[in-house]
C-alpha cells in the first residue's frame, strides 16, 4: 500500500483482491463490493454447480445474464473474428478436457479439443445468451477485468473518486498519481523484465507460466486446435477499461497487436518463446536490458 493509503483486501473468483483508497471504505460499501463479486460469480463461474453458466452446460437454452453481459458479448464477437476464432468464450469444454475442470483435476481425459464453431451452437444477444446443444462458457480472458470495472464503478457511485483496483495483477486507477508496476519475469516470478507506469487507465497482462499444469500444459488454448499456444508467453495491455486491457491480454497470444489496434485503442507487449519481444510505439513502459 502507498503511504497515506488504506487497503480492503479480500478473495473473489478464486483469486486475491485489493482495493487501495485515501480513506478507509464504510463497512456498507464494503458489503456492497462483496455482494458484487458473489452476484458475478453465479452468473459467470463454470466452478460451481449454482450458475448460470454451468446451468448453460447441463441443458441448452435462452438464459437471462446479468447487464454487463452486452458489452462482453461484443467484445467476444469482435475477438473471435479477428483472431479467427482462436479467442472464443466456448474454450471452457476444451479446458475441461485438459484437465482445468471444476474438480481441478488437472489431468486431460483425452486429446485437445477444438472449440465448437460459436455460429454453429450459440446465440448472444444483448444480455441473452441460447445456446442450441450444452456449452460450457468460460469467459477467462476478460472476467477478471471485467469484474474490475464493475468493482469501480460501484466505488464512483459511492463517491470514492481516487482508487486502484487490484485484481491479483490486472489494475484500473482513478483519480490518483501515478505509480509503477513491475513486470513480471515469465519464468521467474521473483524477477522483472521492466516496470510500466499507470496514471489513469487499466494495465493488464497475461502469462502462460499462470495457471499451468501437467506437461507444458496451461490455460491460453487456441479455440481452433484445443491446444495450448507455444509462441507468445507473456503480454501486458494498457487501456481505458481492465475488460478490454485483460482481453486483449489474451488476444495477443493469438494475433499482433498491430491488427488489435485496428479495433481497439490500446497499447501492449508481447514477448515469446524465444526471449524476443515486441511493443507498441506508445507502450507507457521500458524494459530492462
Amino acid at each position: 500500500m502507498a503511504a497515506g493509503r488504506e487497503d480492503f483486501s479480500f478473495t473473489g473468483i478464486g483469486t486475491n483482491w485489493v482495493i487501495s483508497t485515501p480513506r478507509p471504505l464504510p463497512p456498507p460499501l464494503q458489503a456492497r463490493l462483496l455482494d458484487r463479486v458473489e452476484r458475478f460469480d453465479a452468473a459467470w463461474s463454470r466452478f460451481r454447480p449454482d450458475s448460470l453458466v454451468a446451468a448453460l452446460a447441463r441443458q441448452p437454452g435462452s438464459y437471462g445474464f446479468p447487464e454487463e453481459a452486452a458489452p462482453l458479448g461484443g467484445l467476444y464477437t469482435t475477438l473471435y473474428r479477428l483472431t479467427g476464432g482462436a479467442m472464443t468464450p466456448l474454450i471452457g469444454g476444451s479446458l475441461e478436457r485438459l484437465g482445468y475442470d471444476a474438480a481441478y483435476s488437472l489431468a486431460p481425459a483425452g486429446p485437445p479439443l477444438p472449440a465448437p464453431a460459436w455460429e454453429s451452437v450459440l446465440a448472444w444477444e444483448g444480455a441473452t445468451i441460447t445456446a442450441s446443444a450444452p456449452v460450457v462458457l468460460d469467459i477467462g480472458a476478460a472476467g477478471k477485468g471485467l469484474l474490475v470495472d464493475l468493482l469501480a464503478a460501484e466505488l464512483a457511485d459511492a463517491g470514492v473518486d481516487s482508487f486502484v483496483v487490484d485484481g491479483s495483477g490486472d489494475l484500473l486507477a482513478r483519480g490518483t498519481e501515478g505509480i509503477s508496476v513491475g513486470l513480471e519475469h515469465p519464468y521467474n516470478p521473483a524477477q522483472a523484465i521492466g516496470v510500466a507506469g499507470l496514471a489513469g487507465g487499466a494495465l493488464c497482462a497475461s502469462a502462460a507460466n499462470r495457471r499451468a499444469w501437467g506437461d507444458g500444459l496451461h490455460h491460453v488454448l487456441d479455440g481452433t486446435t484445443g491446444q495450448p499456444v507455444r509462441t507468445a508467453v507473456a503480454t501486458w495491455t494498457l487501456a481505458d477499461t481492465a475488460m478490454v486491457a485483460d482481453a486483449l491480454a489474451t488476444a495477443l497470444f493469438f494475433v499482433p497487436g498491430a491488427v488489435l489496434q485496428e479495433a481497439f485503442d490500446f497499447s501492449w507487449l508481447t514477448v515469446f518463446s524465444d526471449g524476443s519481444a515486441t511493443y507498441s510505439p506508445g507502450f507507457e513502459g521500458t524494459l530492462f536490458s
